[in-house]
């Protein structure tokens, strides 16, 4: 992608570019999630994005993506969220219990339609190609696989609920 050269108002990259588009989304997605950086790899084209203030976006990577259908974003957890994960994690395995984690940045749905009734629900038994929920990143919605054999014991999510990268969404008691 080449861009302008030049200074002033003229000189800004044109607003209806479907890649500034997709930017500007995963700047929304950043300040809407606190998220401090994201990154997006899909083939060999990659683009990271790190705010150095919470208003400071930087942009930093290889090509730009345009609409990219199952995209993996990972974004940096704070302290406090890493050691909630942490603690979390170590409460779980004293527990016996297994977490479904996110393996993306998004929102959660708990079922494939607002009128559809949850994918699981606690007493739900699941193997690991059990679908548990979505998670919308971009617009697109990713299914989510349990991974595990086992009951679901507890959802630690809410329905429309913001979800980072690693975060736990249920608890599993294993087979």
């Amino acid at each position: 992608m080449e861009f302008p050269r030049g200074s002033g108002k003229d000189a800004a990259m044109p607003e209806k570019d479907p890649d500034i588009q997709k930017i500007k989304e995963l700047i929304k997605i950043m300040k809407d999630n606190e998220l401090v950086t994201i990154e997006i790899q899909h083939g060999e084209d990659r683009i990271a994005l790190e705010r150095a203030h919470p208003q400071q976006p930087i942009a930093t990577g290889g090509p730009v993506l345009a609409a990219v259908p199952g995209v993996i974003a990972s974004g940096a957890l704070s302290e406090a969220q890493a050691g909630a994960a942490t603690s979390a994690s170590a409460a779980a395995a004293a527990e016996g219990t297994v977490q479904i984690k996110s393996p993306m940045v998004g929102t959660f749905y708990e079922a494939p339609s607002p009128d559809s009734d949850a994918y699981v629900e606690i007493g739900s038994h699941v193997d690991p190609q059990t679908i548990v929920c979505i998670i919308e990143a971009m617009k697109v919605m990713n299914e989510i696989k349990a991974e595990v054999s086992g009951t679901i014991t507890e959802k630690l999510v809410k329905n429309g609920q913001a979800v980072e990268y690693g975060q736990p969404l249920f608890k599993v008691k294993p087979e």
